[in-house]
């Protein structure tokens, strides 16, 4: 029995098998994406957050470190309650900061946005897993209503 090459515009068996992976792939990556764990990447990333969510995160419960990267004399003026200070001027800042825990929680600020915004970089490219930066800094808590200890 002699069989000829298939003139068929059907797909073949590979091709098939090769789809139905894809489609089943696709759908295992879709359904990851819609986790409504409390745990999930979102809750851990290194991300801008406004400042009543980040009072917020900061009441949560979960321990979070607050650092503020402005000045002693800066903070001196004002700070936020309970906020350790790691001055982004400070020669070492970078050694200072890779010290850190890179799986504990923090929340960073700073005057405006800016040094913050330098330091959440840094910690992102240091592999922190969970930082939020304070959208426009102490100027913006306050601006807010938000409490400081002055």
């Amino acid at each position: 029995m002699n069989h000829a090459p298939s003139t068929s515009t059907e797909p073949s068996r590979s091709r098939i098998r090769a789809a139905v992976v894809g489609l089943a792939l696709a759908a295992v990556l879709m359904a990851g994406g819609c986790s409504s764990s409390s745990d999930n990447d979102a809750d851990r990333a290194v991300r801008v957050v406004a400042p009543a969510a980040a009072r917020e995160l900061l009441d949560d419960g979960t321990g979070r470190v607050l650092i503020d990267v402005r000045t002693p004399e800066e903070f001196d003026e004002a700070h936020l309650d309970g906020a350790l200070l790691i001055d982004f001027y400070r020669d070492d800042f970078e050694t200072a900061v890779s010290e850190l825990d890179r799986n504990q929680p923090y929340v960073i600020y700073c005057r405006s946005g800016s040094r913050s915004g330098q330091a959440r970089e840094l910690m992102a490219e240091l592999g922190f897993t969970d930082v939020a930066d304070i959208d426009g800094g102490i100027l913006a808590w306050e601006s807010e209503g938000l409490p400081t200890v002055k």
